[in-house]
C-alpha cells in the first residue's frame, strides 16, 4: 500500500489488544513510512487489571466454600505476593459471566465469585448474568466488577505532561456499544484524530492513511472505516442494560493509576450479587513485579523490547508482566511476531 508523505514526524496509538496482534502479526509496522510511529496503549483488559487482584482472589480461593471464575488469561498472571491462579483446584475457566452464573446454579454448596474484567465490550453479557441472577433468586453468584470505560483512560493518557500522541485507531470492538459518538470527544476537546477500524490487515492499513491525511490537513475528525459493524449511536439496547445494572466508579489501571469514573460498578439494588461488598473486599494496590515494564509499555511510553526481562526471563512459557502472559498483550505479540532472534 502506498501511503501518504506526513508532514512532520508522527505517532499513533493503537488502543485495542486485538489491533495489537493483528498488527504485529501481519507485519505492519515494517510497511509505514519513516516518520510514521505505531505504538499500543491501554487496550487490553488483563493487563490493565492491578496485580494485587491475583492476591486478593488467591486468598479468596483458600476458602472452601468458594470457586472463582474467569477468563483464562487471567489465571497465568502472577500476583504480587502469590503465584498464578493457574492450577488451584477452586478455580475454574468460564468463557462468559453466565457460564459462571450456571456454575452456580450446578454447586449450590459453593459461592461462585466471577472476576469481571474487561472494557464496555463484555459489560453487556455480564449485566445480563446479573439480571438473570435476580429473576432465578440465584444467591451463590457473585460478580466481582473489574469492568473498565475507555473514554477516561484515554483523556488521562493524553492529559499527562509531555504525551506525544497525534491520533488513534479506536477499538472496534468498543466502538460496536459506545458507536461513533463514543470517540468524538478526540477532536472535539484534544483535536485529535480517530478512526475506528476493524482486525484485517487491510482495514488497519486504510484507517492509518487516514490519519496521515487529516494530520497533513489539520483537520480531526472521526472517521468509521467499521461501518459494517459499528453503527454512529452504537448498540443502544447494550447501552441501555449496561447503564440498568451499572454505574460509573473510579477504577485503578495498571500504569495510568487511578482514573476517576473510569470503572463499572453494579448499582444499589443488586448489591446483592457485589463481591466486593459480600467479602468486604480491600481496594486494589500496584505493585509491578522488579524490573517489568508493563506499566509503561502500556502507556506507550516504551516498547516491549525496551523492558529488561524480554526474551530473557520473560516469555510466554515463563511470563513474569500481563503484557506477556495476554493473547492481547503487546509483549506476547511482539515476541510471537516482532522478534528476529527469539531465544
Amino acid at each position: 500500500m502506498h501511503f501518504s508523505k506526513p508532514n512532520r514526524p508522527i505517532k499513533l496509538m493503537e488502543i485495542c489488544g486485538t489491533h495489537t496482534m493483528s498488527i504485529a502479526r501481519s507485519g505492519i509496522k515494517k510497511l509505514l513510512p519513516e516518520d510514521v510511529k505505531l505504538i499500543s496503549g491501554p487496550g487490553c483488559p488483563v493487563c490493565v487489571t492491578p496485580s494485587s487482584l491475583i492476591d486478593l482472589a488467591y486468598d479468596l480461593a483458600q476458602r472452601p466454600d468458594i470457586l472463582i471464575c474467569s477468563y483464562g488469561d487471567l489465571f497465568r498472571i502472577p500476583g504480587s505476593k502469590h503465584p498464578s491462579l493457574q492450577g488451584l483446584p477452586q478455580v475454574k475457566i468460564c468463557l462468559s459471566c453466565m457460564d459462571a452464573l450456571t456454575l452456580a446454579q450446578e454447586n449450590p454448596s459453593k459461592n461462585v465469585v466471577f472476576l469481571g474484567v474487561g472494557f464496555e465490550t463484555t459489560a453487556p453479557g455480564s449485566a445480563i448474568a446479573i439480571l438473570e441472577a435476580q429473576k432465578q433468586n440465584i444467591q451463590n453468584f457473585f460478580f466481582l466488577s473489574l469492568l473498565k470505560q475507555t473514554k477516561p483512560a484515554i483523556c488521562t493518557l493524553l492529559e499527562q505532561e509531555n504525551t506525544q500522541i497525534d491520533g488513534f485507531l479506536c477499538p472496534g470492538h468498543v466502538a460496536a456499544i459506545i458507536g461513533e459518538q463514543g470517540f468524538t470527544f478526540l477532536p472535539n476537546q484534544y483535536h485529535r484524530p480517530g478512526v475506528i477500524s476493524g482486525f484485517d490487515p487491510e482495514d488497519i492499513l486504510y484507517s492509518i492513511e487516514l490519519l496521515i491525511q487529516m494530520l497533513n490537513q489539520n483537520k480531526p475528525a472521526i472517521q468509521n472505516t467499521y461501518g459494517r459493524i459499528v453503527k454512529p449511536q452504537g448498540n443502544q439496547t447494550a447501552q441501555a442494560i449496561i447503564q440498568k445494572v451499572f454505574e460509573p466508579k473510579d477504577s485503578l489501571w495498571r500504569g495510568l493509576g487511578n482514573i476517576s469514573k473510569s470503572g463499572l460498578q453494579l448499582k444499589k439494588e443488586y448489591e446483592t450479587w457485589d463481591a466486593w461488598k459480600r467479602f468486604n473486599l480491600p481496594p486494589l494496590t500496584n505493585t509491578d513485579p522488579k524490573g517489568c515494564q508493563c506499566a509503561s509499555i502500556l502507556c506507550g511510553q516504551k516498547e516491549p523490547k525496551q523492558c529488561p526481562l524480554f526474551k530473557t526471563v520473560c516469555k510466554p512459557q515463563t511470563p513474569i508482566g500481563p503484557c506477556m502472559v495476554s493473547n492481547e498483550g503487546a509483549c506476547a505479540a511482539s515476541y510471537l511476531y516482532e522478534s528476529e532472534d527469539l531465544l
